[in-house]
C-alpha cells in the first residue's frame, strides 16, 4: 500500500482534463492517470477520446470520456453533473481546451476572434463556472484541490500578429491570479502554465503566412517542447504538498529567448 501510495501519489483523486483529444491535454490525462487519478477527458471528438481512454486503461489507469463542446455552457453543466453523479465530483480540473489563430489585426478577420475568445476564454469560464463548486467541497473534504489553468507565453510577451490570441492568453493568467486569491482559502490550488513553443495540432490551423514563416522558422533554430514536457510540469503541480501552490510557471525550450 505504501509503495502504491509513493509511486502513484493521486490514487483517489478525481481529475477532469478539457481540450484532451490531442496535445497538451491528452499527454497531461495520461500523465495524471499513471499518478493514479481517475481522469475524466472533455472535448469534441469523441473517437479521440475513446481512443484515448482505451490507451490509459491498457497502462494500468482508470478514465472516462465525455465529448462536450465546452463553448456550450449547458453541456459542460452537464458533464460536471455526470462526474459528480458517477465519480463523487472533481478535485483537479485542468483547463486545457484552446485554439490559436494569429493575423494581423488590420485584416479585420472577425470570425477567428469570436473563435479564440469564445474557446479561450468563453470555455475556459464554462468550465471554471461548471466544476468550481465540485473543487472547492472537495478541498474541504480532503483538504486539497487544484484548478491548472493552461495560458501561454504570450500571455507576458509581445508577438506581432498574435494580438487577440496573446490577449485571450493575458486574460487567462490574470484570471487565475485573481482565483487563487478568492480560492486559497479554501485550499483550492489555482495555477496558470504558461508553455513557450510547443508542438500540437495548434500550429496545424495558422493560416496567417507572415506567422507560418514565423513558426517555420523557429523549427530551424529552436527545439520546440513536446505535449509530455508540460504534462509533466502538470503532474510536479497536481502531487506537491497541499501547503505548497505553484501560482505561475513559465516552461520555455532551452533555445526560445522570448
Amino acid at each position: 500500500m505504501l509503495t502504491n501510495t509513493l509511486s502513484r501519489p493521486l490514487t483517489g483523486r478525481v481529475a477532469v482534463v478539457t481540450g484532451a483529444s490531442s496535445g497538451i491535454g491528452e499527454a497531461s490525462a495520461e500523465k495524471l492517470a499513471s499518478l493514479g487519478a481517475r481522469v475524466v477527458v472533455l472535448a469534441r471528438r469523441a473517437e479521440r477520446l475513446a481512443e484515448l481512454v482505451g490507451r490509459i486503461e491498457e497502462n494500468g489507469g482508470a478514465a472516462s470520456a465525455i465529448a462536450v463542446d465546452v463553448t456550450e455552457a449547458a453541456a459542460v453543466q452537464a458533464a460536471a453533473e455526470r462526474v459528480e453523479a458517477e465519480f463523487g465530483g472533481a478535485d483537479l480540473l485542468l483547463n486545457n481546451a484552446g485554439v490559436m489563430l494569429p493575423a494581423p489585426i488590420e485584416e479585420l478577420a472577425t470570425g477567428q476572434w469570436k473563435q479564440q475568445i469564445d474557446l479561450n476564454i468563453t470555455g475556459l469560464m464554462n468550465a471554471i463556472g461548471a466544476f468550481t463548486p465540485q473543487l472547492v467541497k472537495a478541498a474541504a473534504e480532503r483538504g486539497v484541490a487544484d484548478l491548472i489553468n493552461t495560458s501561454s507565453i504570450a500571455a507576458q510577451n509581445i508577438f506581432p500578429n498574435f494580438a487577440v490570441y496573446s490577449g485571450t492568453k493575458a486574460y487567462v493568467s490574470h484570471l487565475s491570479r485573481h482565483l487563487r486569491a478568492e480560492l486559497g482559502a479554501k485550499k483550492v490550488r489555482v495555477s496558470a502554465v504558461e508553455p513557450g513553443i510547443v508542438g500540437t495540432e495548434l500550429q496545424s490551423h495558422v493560416t496567417d503566412q507572415g506567422a507560418l514563416e514565423w513558426l517555420e522558422g523557429s523549427k530551424e533554430t529552436v527545439e520546440w517542447l513536446t505535449p509530455e514536457d508540460v504534462a509533466e510540469m502538470v503532474g510536479v503541480i497536481a502531487t506537491l504538498p497541499a501547503r505548497v501552490n505553484l501560482q505561475q510557471v513559465t516552461i520555455m525550450p532551452t533555445g526560445q529567448a522570448s
